[in-house]
């Protein structure tokens, strides 16, 4: 075999994407609580709620955006707070198929990720 190991420098940040039910109150209180812990504990950028599927996201979600360095803490915090609900966390290594498929990490279940509408790269 030929293939060569990936340069894990590749990777400028990180995704979750937290995905809950707008039509189930208790599923987005849920969510909304989990956004609030993660944002009064870590220093990472917030993305907007989307209450209809949007991208390559098959249902409602939000995401939450970080640096490499917060990940050994916030990917456990994620893990052991989500409180039901799924989690699509992946690397930005600048190929967002791969990243959304091949190097994604489900918490929860795994969903059908729409890779029709990412593009990929030859990096």
């Amino acid at each position: 075999m030929s293939e060569q190991a990936k340069d894990v420098a590749r990777i400028t940040d990180y995704h979750a994407h937290i995905y809950y039910d707008p039509a189930d109150a208790d599923s987005r209180a849920r969510a909304a609580l989990l956004r609030e812990w993660v944002a009064a504990r870590f220093p990472v950028r917030m993305g907007s709620w989307h209450d209809v599927p949007v991208g390559p996201h098959p249902t409602a979600m939000y995401q939450i955006a970080f640096q490499p360095e917060v990940f050994p803490t916030l990917a456990p915090f994620i893990m052991l707070n989500r409180m039901g609900l799924t989690v699509l966390l992946h690397p930005e290594s600048g190929r967002p198929r791969d990243d959304h498929t091949l190097h994604a990490m489900w918490m929860g279940e795994v969903l059908k990720v729409k890779t029709e509408v990412l593009r990929e790269t030859d990096a």
